[in-house]
């Protein structure tokens, strides 16, 4: 039977979860179809997610088209969760994309749409909340046009606009559907000049297929008008999964606990088969599947299934078998992912919860890998990294709703980078003052290409000491590159080992192992942090904050505020394209005075102005250079650091 992997993806209140809802009913999975008003979906399964009304975790649904299997995906709308709608579209063989017929194209739809472009994702498009007063059709197709797309192929006309009785019928104009596909088809249009048949169904099929064009529908999820022509749309024009008959090798996209606080991943097979008591390969290890939940008994390629009994696997993982020593390590990366570029400290409002919290934090980043928690073992704080203050509300009602911890944040403040400026190196030699450790080790440090991340190559021959010496210095290499010389992370570089020596393992006559005249790991990884922050000493850093690309839609007549608001927030805006009633105004702006400038821009604007902002890049701090707190002993005042490792030793 063949398998689509679909994803439902949206603007929040677009009507995605709505749509899930009413393609679940045509399907017959569900009796009737549930209220996102009322917290009565299949999809939206947490308590906040019914309370506010909107999705906050990536949700699967099974349903059949005929013979087509269909795994469908309600991804989160709200821009906090990018990261969870990313991770999902990599296991997508196509996807809906929902737009409101009467707000139009907004923020979060231009990010998904680039988003899917980017990866190549097959898209229909599906213009929801027809039915409702304002909706519109023509006006519509202009902002997909302008905004998303100009490849998009209208699948049908709509009538009755803003009533409850208003339908879609499904009538493709040939001339209109020439004219897009011939832009990516000159053998189309040379067959039409001279005459030919031209097929352009066969056409449109490719062409959706290879993601170059994206047909439109139009209709309501809570009326049903449309949906009917948007099934037949995802069962004639989508892709199927690929079967490739090999080795098993599928992703983890998703990791959730169960009642009992076991582990359940969310695997996309992409070749092979996994059954129950399956021992299979998963990240650093292996263990057996004890339960399955698909279609069947087995998991087949293609599909999507949820899998027990792996405790330590992780978002990310290659699921593979353990015979099997070919299949490439597939990670979904979280440098394609938008960083989060906020955080926050988390403290449980009593004491007494202190251990409970970290484990529950540990929890929930399983489940999100990019919440990305610091520990402070001086000051004993847990910071959490965030994508807005929606997030936030989530985590904190999470805690208090799943692990009954009560906790408070403190102010947000937003996440920077350290970036190396020039060429630094330093070594420190075996029992040669001021070493006390019994370890050589050199290191030279330069700029890495940016998103490249952190490079160990070794001047020194691989034999010249044991492997475990130098796999315990580039480890703690890597580890101490998350606090740079401010604190900040240095995210890309390329250290060499320059130097290494070692005391071979040795004892007093007649005794035992001498640890105190013999080598250790331990020594590299008390050594490596001196030298290494030495180099950096040498090379230099510069702090890069966040800086986020801004498009905003103001009423002309308040252009002058919002210029004089963003100039105090120093944004960078380009030349203001001017018009009669709505003006634009695009440029850069800091992560750090995004949230007040969508704080402020309703009073602005009456109301009326819309923000679309996404992270673009780093770019260095101008004025004071921000510090952070470092959470370790700092390798920056050796004599503080001596005393805290040698007390250890």
């Amino acid at each position: 039977m063949e398998v689509l992997n679909l994803g439902i993806l949206a603007h929040v209140d677009a009507g995605k979860t709505s749509l899930t809802e009413r393609l679940l009913y045509a399907a017959g999975v569900i009796d009737a179809v549930g209220s996102v008003d009322d917290g009565s979906t299949q999809t939206d399964s947490l308590a906040l997610e019914r309370q506010r009304g909107i999705t906050i975790k990536t949700a699967v649904a099974a349903f059949r088209i005929g013979d087509l299997n269909v795994n469908l995906i309600d991804t989160p709308g709200h821009p906090d969760f990018i990261a969870e709608v990313e991770r999902a579209l990599s296991v997508l063989d196509g996807a809906v994309l929902v737009v409101s017929a009467v707000e139009g194209v907004q923020a979060q739809t231009r990010i998904l749409m680039r988003t899917l472009q980017r990866m190549r994702i097959p898209t229909v498009i599906f213009v929801n909340k027809l039915d409702r007063p304002g909706a519109q059709y023509d006006g519509v197709l202009r902002q997909l046009a302008a905004r998303l797309t100009p490849a998009i192929v209208p699948m049908g006309e709509a009538v009755g606009l803003g009533t409850p009785e208003a339908a879609f019928k499904p009538i493709v104009q040939d001339d209109a559907l020439l004219d897009v596909l011939a832009e990516h088809d000159d053998d189309l249009l040379q067959r039409y000049v001279d005459g030919a048949p031209l097929a352009l169904h066969d056409v449109l099929v490719d062409q959706t297929r290879r993601a170059t064009v994206h047909p439109v529908y139009f209709g309501s999820a809570i009326t049903g008008a449309g949906t009917d022509a948007l099934t037949d749309g995802i069962r004639d024009l989508l892709p199927r999964a690929g079967t490739a008959d090999a080795p098993l090798d599928g992703t983890v996209f998703k990791v959730e606990r169960g009642p009992a606080g076991e582990k359940i991943a969310y695997v996309r097979l992409f070749s092979g088969t996994a059954s129950v008591r399956d021992r299979v390969r998963y990240g650093d290890t292996d263990g057996k599947i004890t339960a399955l939940e698909t279609y069947g008994d087995t998991l087949g390629p293609g599909q999507i299934g949820k899998l027990w009994g792996l405790p330590d696997i992780r978002i990310g993982d290659t699921i593979s078998d353990l015979r099997n020593k070919t299949v490439t390590r597939r990670r979904i990366v979280s440098a394609k992912f938008a960083p989060p570029t906020l955080e926050t400290v988390v403290t449980p409002r009593r004491l007494s919860d202190k251990g409970n919290l970290q484990v529950a934090l540990t929890q929930l980043a399983e489940q999100d890998p990019l919440i990305n928690l610091r520990q402070d073992d001086l000051r004993q704080e847990t910071y959490v990294s965030l994508y807005g203050e929606v997030q936030k509300e989530v985590i904190e009602t999470t805690l208090a709703t799943e692990y009954g911890i009560a906790v408070d944040f403190r102010e947000t403040t937003t996440i920077c980078i350290e970036r190396i400026a020039g060429t630094g190196q330093a070594v420190e030699f075996n029992k040669k003052d001021p070493n006390p450790f019994l370890a050589t080790v050199g290191l030279r440090v330069e700029p890495g290409p940016i998103d490249a991340g952190v490079t160990f190559e070794l001047e020194v021959e691989l034999g010249s000491m044991p492997y475990a010496f130098i796999k315990a210095v580039e480890e703690t290499v890597r580890e101490t590159l998350h606090q740079g010389l401010h604190g900040w992370q240095i995210p890309d570089a390329h250290v060499v080992m320059t130097h290494s020596g070692y005391s071979a393992r040795q004892s007093h006559a007649h005794a035992v192992f001498d640890k105190s005249m013999s080598s250790t790991a331990g020594d590299f990884r008390f050594l490596t942090p001196l030298v290494l922050m030495t180099a950096l000493q040498q090379a230099g850093t510069t702090v890069h904050e966040p800086l986020h690309r801004f498009r905003l839609e103001i009423p002309t007549d308040t252009t002058r505020a919002v210029l004089a608001t963003l100039a105090r927030l120093r944004a960078i805006p380009q030349v203001p394209a001017l018009a009669a009633e709505t003006s634009t105004l695009e440029g850069d702006i800091p992560a750090a005075a995004v949230y007040e400038l969508e704080q402020q821009l309703p009073a602005l604007t009456r109301g009326e102005g819309v923000l679309e902002s996404s992270f673009d890049r780093y770019q260095p701090v101008s004025g004071p250079v921000p510090d952070r707190p470092r959470t370790d002993h700092d390798p920056l005042n050796r004599r503080e650091y001596l005393l805290h490792v040698q007390r250890r030793v």
